[in-house]
C-alpha cells in the first residue's frame, strides 16, 4: 500500500511538473508571426473556422501575458491585414473581404477577452482600421451587415 501511494504521488509530481514546463498561455504560436498574408489567406475560410497554418485560431494569437515583442509583431501583422481587407471591402461592400475583415475583428476581440486587458489598445486600433472610410463617410449598410456577419462568426469560432 505504501508503495502504491508513492507511485501515485510520483505520477502526480510528474504531471504537475509537465504542466509547468509545457507551453503556456504566455507564448505566441509561431503561425501567428507569419505575416499579414498568412492571415488574409487563412481568412479565405471565413465564415467557417479560420486557422493559421491549418491549426491555430486567430484568437490564440493574443496570448495572456504575451511578450512585448510578440504583441507588437502580432498587432502590426493584424493591422496590416485589417488595412488590406478594409481597402478591398470598400471596393466591394458585401463581398468576401468584407466578411473576412469582420471575422478578423471578432476573433481578435474574442482572444483579447482572455488576456487581462493587455490587448485592449490593439483591438481599438483594429476596429479603427477595419471601419476606416476616406473622408469619414458612413459605411454602407451592406458593408456593415456583412462585416457583422463575419464579426459574429469570428467571435464564435475564431
Amino acid at each position: 500500500m505504501h508503495r502504491l501511494l508513492s507511485i501515485v504521488g510520483l505520477i502526480g509530481l510528474i504531471a504537475a511538473f509537465a504542466a509547468g514546463c509545457g507551453g503556456t498561455s504566455d507564448e505566441t504560436p509561431v503561425a501567428c508571426l507569419d505575416g499579414p498574408g498568412a492571415y488574409v489567406g487563412a481568412l479565405g475560410d471565413a465564415p467557417g473556422q479560420v486557422r493559421l497554418s491549418g491549426e491555430v485560431p486567430i484568437s490564440d494569437c493574443l496570448a495572456e501575458n504575451q511578450k512585448g515583442g510578440d504583441l507588437a509583431a502580432v498587432g502590426g501583422t493584424m493591422l496590416d491585414a485589417a488595412t488590406t481587407l478594409n481597402a478591398e471591402a470598400r471596393e466591394d461592400p458585401g463581398g468576401s473581404a468584407n466578411l473576412q475583415l469582420g471575422y478578423l475583428l471578432g476573433a481578435a476581440e474574442s482572444g483579447a477577452e482572455q488576456s487581462g486587458g493587455i490587448h485592449a489598445d490593439l483591438v481599438r486600433r483594429l476596429a479603427v482600421a477595419a471601419r476606416y472610410s476616406p473622408g469619414n463617410q458612413p459605411l454602407s449598410p451592406i458593408f456593415l451587415r456583412t462585416y457583422r456577419e463575419g464579426f459574429d462568426a469570428g467571435r464564435a469560432s475564431g
